[in-house]
């Protein structure tokens, strides 16, 4: 049985809360998938150590119920996925889609949010 409490050490995600860093990670690259949107930004050397992530889902999602389900699950997906596949300087910014994010089996968003950082990856350096 998996423990009930993520098992991503706590330091390694680093939450993005001030709106202008989720206003330069929305003029940086974008990747869509079927069930959330994620954009990257590679920081400057002068900025934050570790990966960053920030979650947001507009009311498009539906009301305050399916906008937090929206964003937990897209937390969960960040802690499963971004210690392993994230780069070390960047911003992640992972967008919720109306009645896709909350409904998708968590498997599948997984495989969005690892192909999302795939093409991030392999466009930028």
């Amino acid at each position: 049985m998996p423990p009930a409490a993520s098992v991503c050490a706590p330091e390694t995600l680093i939450i993005l809360k001030n709106r202008s860093d989720f206003l330069k990670a929305a003029r940086a690259r974008r990747q869509g998938t079927s069930s959330m949107m994620v954009q990257a930004r590679k920081r400057a050397a002068d900025e934050a150590d570790g990966i960053r992530v920030g979650f947001t889902c507009s009311k498009k999602v539906g009301n305050a119920v399916a906008r937090n389900r929206a964003k937990r699950r897209l937390r969960e997906a960040a802690r499963a996925v971004l210690p392993t596949q994230g780069r070390d300087g960047w911003d992640y910014v992972l967008i919720g889609r109306a009645d896709v994010t909350a409904s998708r089996p968590f498997d599948a968003l997984l495989d969005d949010l690892r192909y999302a950082l795939r093409k991030l990856n392999s466009s930028g350096k």
